[in-house]
């Protein structure tokens, strides 16, 4: 990665590591495609190589990423989705032009043709957000448990219980603050 930007953080489902490229939401944020080529950057990762992105094709992508944010929150708290939030959803993935084509492992991928742009990448991001958030993946959407984080997550877990959108993350910032908030009563106890 680019010195200076922070590091992506990746998960395996393609709309809701989206909604990561923006973390700790209720904390101090943290903007992980401040620039647009860090969105051609980022959408590489991801099998959705671009060759370039303007400034208001990352307004584009951020919208997006917002929305699904939005709609992924109240699907998992089993609220009304907001009608802005669907509405932008729809639009990104009817304006994308992208091939689903099935690999010889028997896996679905995405292709762009070589004059495909960040629209048409976006249009796979929003159309794998309306698989999940309609229901369609064997999973749940969850929000993480960390109260500066509360990102949307896609649970694929066996007992669905999952508590953190990363465990390196999320999960190990909580654990170690559990871990010295029991040192600290442990060791005034002990006085």
């Amino acid at each position: 990665m680019p010195a200076g930007f922070p590091d992506f953080r990746l998960g395996t489902v393609l709309a809701t590591s989206f909604t990561g490229t923006l973390s700790e939401r209720y904390g101090t944020p943290v903007e992980r495609i401040p620039t647009p080529q860090r969105l051609v950057d980022w959408l590489a990762v991801y099998g959705l190589a671009v060759d370039s992105c303007t400034a208001a094709q990352l307004d584009l992508a951020r919208e997006l990423r917002e929305a699904i944010h939005l709609a992924a929150t109240a699907a998992a708290l089993q609220h009304p989705l907001p009608a802005s939030a669907v509405q932008v959803i729809n639009d990104r993935s009817a304006e994308g032009r992208a091939a689903a084509i099935l690999t010889p492992e028997g896996k679905r991928e995405w292709r762009l043709n070589a004059d495909s742009g960040v629209e048409d990448a976006l249009g796979v991001i929003a159309a794998d957000a309306i698989n999940i958030i309609a229901g369609e993946r064997d999973g749940k959407l969850a929000l993480c448990a960390s109260p500066t984080c509360q990102a949307a997550f896609f649970d694929t877990s066996q007992s669905r219980t999952r508590r953190w959108c990363d465990m390196n993350t999320c999960g190990n910032r909580q654990k170690k603050a559990r871990f010295n908030t029991n040192q600290r009563k442990n060791s005034s106890s002990a006085e």
